[in-house]
């Protein structure tokens, strides 16, 4: 605050009743939590108070000098009353004139100088949440009220090991443990309370399920019991069952996503009263996925909180006799795969934790959050918003990083860049990528700064804070795979994406966005690669291949060029990715980085660390600024090496197909289609569809249009197809008009002069159907609506042969043919006149109903 004002607002501030109101009336229903005192940066008007104390402020959403501890404490206001005597002069000046003010100035946003002039500014506004309160702990996660939670911190050291951790390489002496199950094992560990196919999300709360929690499923007899205790009800833990099927071999069974059956990858939970030097064996019995890096390698990951404690050692890849094969039990569903590994525990009485990758949960990312808006400096270019609230009420956090803008012009210029991760919670590898890109764009490195500089960086670091926080491997609580709904209309049933979407969409309308990138990490490749979408636009032909190659070229042991991909498959439509392609982002990528480890340069054949994927993060700032150099040169050197090895794809293809070309040609109008192949993505059908809790609702309206909802005629689609109906149709009318024919009163002439012809024509007619098939009702006449195929050339020869069974009768025949006949051969004879009428398609029948009036020229073609 303004100490030199603060004693006179104490005595003289008279607040607005109506606006206390307001105020208390939105805090005690939860909207409004910030202090009304709060007086937050503004970045554009750092050069009036740069240097001034009265103005400094500590942050912009973290503890601040002004920032009342109390929430219902009164405001203290700044009147005009309280301002000396000179700025009340100029104020009074400029409310009388009628072009500034016409009114005194009430506003209680602006703020003033009290140096001889008035220099009014507005605060920025505030927040409607407030993210990080001034005292005491962080917002808590909510759960669904179905979860049961520990009442229990986890927090994990980072640390870097000092050796290269190898891969497995297998003996070919790996056990294949046979799946016993607890038909004659013991159950040590099972959540019952878990939502799972049937059910969806309804409510949550702090704290999950309410009620007393329940001990483990197993109590120790005593000391000399070495049966271990497993956990898995905190934050991101996923393990659904654990049994004991020999003294030291447990099968474990995971948890699927919840309110789905499907998605059984990530692992994480703790085991207690461990034993040293003793090999245990442990077997998850539930996998999904055919394929997995634990066959080339991969090794889980283990923590000893004895080893964090006495030695400062974190997550560090462990295991023995690791296999990954798939599970003989077949029970007529899906097939399962089964990971087994041996593992000896460091210490004795020791809390260890497992888990498929390095975890990152949503209070890691809230911490990193509130150390960066309690930064004096990064505060001044990162600014904190709520880009929306998930299913469950936790919040989705929107970063704006860029230096502050010395002219509108020069804020108007700026690209834009879109980073996201977690979009798959599971995938925690992502937040360690977005993690190291932050610590190097919010540094004081001189690349970092001149990056602010030059772009408005907009950054969700977790996408979907429900799944990360209940330890679900793809979905949300939708029981869906965002990532598959980009497109959605859904806002309540998938917020997170909806509110993402539309944030893009207006940029776009302020400024270009250069680049988008989701962070994502992938189970069966090892290397960091890229999913791109192919450009269309040969004016841009390749440009979207230049950033990874930049990117190759500067992380080249993690890296993988030739791993990436740019087609762009029917099934993937729904991704962000191409949902952020067709909305007009020529640069628009999916990120995957492995699980395991890296197979190229100086780390071959070594997992990646929390360190290798931080670092790139910072390759990605490093590989900005070569992208955008005003010096072309590294860009089109790269995009003539796209272009040669464009060349030596496709001459590789021809000569896979046996097949000579001259590529010296035009061979740059081969489509790369068919040259690359289809991404190795996870099935987008698998999670695809509404939210859980619609489905039901769903079938009620399918049945009900089934039901009542008439079969419509399957729609033509080429111009063949609709000439030769409008053929069919001409057809069924002209035997109609034949067989109806007796039936006419201006008939009965015909009958008598003319006996045999009809008593022919009829004897044949009937006989000839007898023999092959009965005559063709009303009702086969509508065989298209009723699924019947009337051929053309049939019904031609049906009349025909009625024509050639009378003699008598002048010959007739109906044409098939789409243009009109006009084959004087085929007319009636002079001396024999017809009777039935010059129009084929008279406007009524006896006994029928009436009809459209048709023109002689029947058959049409379609333009």
């Amino acid at each position: 605050m303004f100490p030199a004002l603060e004693t006179e607002l104490k005595q003289e501030t008279c607040p607005d009743p109506y606006e206390d109101f307001m105020y208390h009336h939105l805090q005690y229903y939860g909207y409004f939590k910030a202090q009304r005192g709060s007086l937050p940066n503004s970045a554009s008007h750092q050069h009036v108070r740069k240097n001034n104390p009265r103005y400094g402020l500590s942050g912009s959403f973290g503890e601040r000098e002004d920032v009342i501890p109390d929430p219902l404490q009164k405001e203290k206001l700044l009147w005009p009353t309280c301002l000396s005597s000179a700025a009340h002069r100029q104020i009074e000046a400029v409310s009388r004139d009628p072009l500034m003010l016409s009114s005194p100035l009430k506003s209680r946003q602006l703020l003033h100088d009290e140096f001889g002039e008035v220099n009014p500014y507005l605060r920025e506004p505030r927040d409607l949440f407030a993210f990080f309160p001034s005292s005491g702990p962080l917002q808590a996660p909510r759960w669904p009220i179905e979860c049961e939670v520990i009442k229990e911190n986890l927090h994990h050291i980072e640390w870097v090991p000092p050796q290269p951790e190898y891969f497995y390489q297998p003996t070919g002496n790996e056990k294949l443990p046979e799946i016993v199950g607890e038909e004659k094992g013991t159950v040590v560990y099972q959540l019952d309370s878990v939502p799972t196919e049937g059910s969806y999300f309804t409510s949550s709360r702090v704290g999950g399920k309410r009620g007393i929690i329940r001990e483990p499923a197993v109590t120790l007899q005593g000391p000399e019991d070495n049966t271990l205790l497993f956990e898995s009800r905190f934050e991101s833990g996923n393990l659904q069952k654990a049994v004991r099927v020999d003294t030291y071999e447990y099968e474990l069974t995971l948890r699927t996503d919840l309110y789905t059956n499907k998605h059984t990858q990530w692992f994480y939970f703790r085991v207690q009263n461990t034993r040293k030097d003793t090999t245990y064996r442990f077997t998850i019995v539930n996998l999904l996925k055919p394929k997995s890096l634990y066959t080339v390698g991969m090794k889980p990951l283990m923590y000893s909180e004895l080893d964090a404690n006495t030695h400062n050692i974190g997550w560090r890849r462990e295991g023995n006799e690791i296999r990954y094969y798939k599970n003989n039990t077949d029970d007529g569903q899906q097939p399962f795969y089964c990971l087994t590994w041996t593992i000896q525990f460091p210490h004795n009485q020791d809390t260890c934790f497992f888990a498929h990758f390095y975890p990152y949960t949503y209070t890691d990312l809230q911490c990193y959050l509130l150390s960066v808006a309690n930064n004096p400096v990064q505060s001044q270019f990162c600014k904190l918003r709520t880009l929306c609230r998930s299913l469950a009420g936790n919040t989705v956090y929107l970063l704006t990083i860029t230096n502050p803008s010395r002219t509108p012009r020069e804020a108007a210029a700026k690209k834009a860049v879109v980073l996201s991760a977690r979009v798959h919670p599971g995938e925690s590898n992502g937040s360690w990528i977005m993690k190291g890109f932050l610590d190097f764009i919010l540094s004081n490195s001189p690349d970092a700064q001149l990056l602010r500089d030059i772009f408005v960086f907009k950054v969700v670091p977790m996408l979907n804070p429900d799944g990360v926080i209940v330890g679900n491997y793809r979905c949300s609580l939708a029981g869906r795979d965002l990532n598959r709904h980009y497109k959605t209309i859904l806002k309540e049933s998938f917020p997170c994406i909806w509110y993402t979407r539309n944030m893009v969409k207006r940029l776009l309308e302020e400024r270009e966005v250069l680049l988008y990138c989701d962070f994502h990490g992938h189970s069966r490749k090892n290397n960091i690669f890229l999913y791109g979408c192919k450009n269309n636009d040969r004016k841009y032909w390749l440009h979207e291949r230049v950033f990874p190659l930049m990117l190759s070229k500067n992380a080249p042991d993690k890296f993988s060029f030739q791993s990436c991909n740019f087609k762009v498959q029917k099934c993937k439509e729904g991704t962000g990715r191409v949902v952020m392609w067709r909305m007009g982002i020529l640069n628009s990528y999916t990120m995957e980085s492995t699980f395991g480890g890296s197979t190229l340069g100086n780390k071959r054949d070594t997992h990646f660390t929390i360190e290798d994927l931080k670092s790139l993060g910072y390759h990605v700032c490093d590989t900005l600024l070569d992208f955008c150099d005003p010096d072309r040169t590294k860009f089109m050197q790269c995009l003539a090496e796209l272009k040669e090895l464009l060349k030596q794809e496709i001459h590789k293809k021809f000569n896979e197909l046996g097949q000579d070309m001259d590529l010296e040609g035009n061979w740059s109008d081969i489509s790369l289609s068919d040259i690359e192949s289809s991404t190795s993505g996870s099935d987008s059908s698998l999670s695809d569809g509404l939210p859980v809790h619609l489905l039901s609702m769903a079938d009620e309206v399918n049945q009900k249009k089934k039901m009542y909802k008439k079969k419509k005629k399957k729609p033509l689609r080429t111009r063949k197809q609709r000439n030769e109906q409008y053929q069919k149709n001409n057809l069924m009318r002209e035997l109609k008009l034949i067989e109806d024919a007796p039936e006419r009163a201006g008939f009965a002439s015909t009958l008598q002069k003319q006996p045999t012809f009809f008593r022919n024509s009829e004897n044949a007619s009937s006989s000839m159907m007898r023999n092959e098939k009965p005559r063709l009702n009303e009702s086969q006449l509508r065989g298209r609506d009723k699924g019947t195929s009337l051929d053309p050339s049939k019904m031609t020869s049906l009349i025909l042969t009625k024509n050639r069974e009378g003699m008598q009768r002048p010959r007739f025949t109906v044409s098939c043919c789409p243009k009109r006949s006009t084959n004087s051969s085929q007319e009636p004879a002079p001396d024999m006149k017809p009777l039935w009428s010059r129009n084929r398609y008279p406007a009524t029948k006896r006994g029928r109903a009436t009809m459209t009036v048709y023109p002689s020229l029947h058959i049409y073609t379609y333009p």
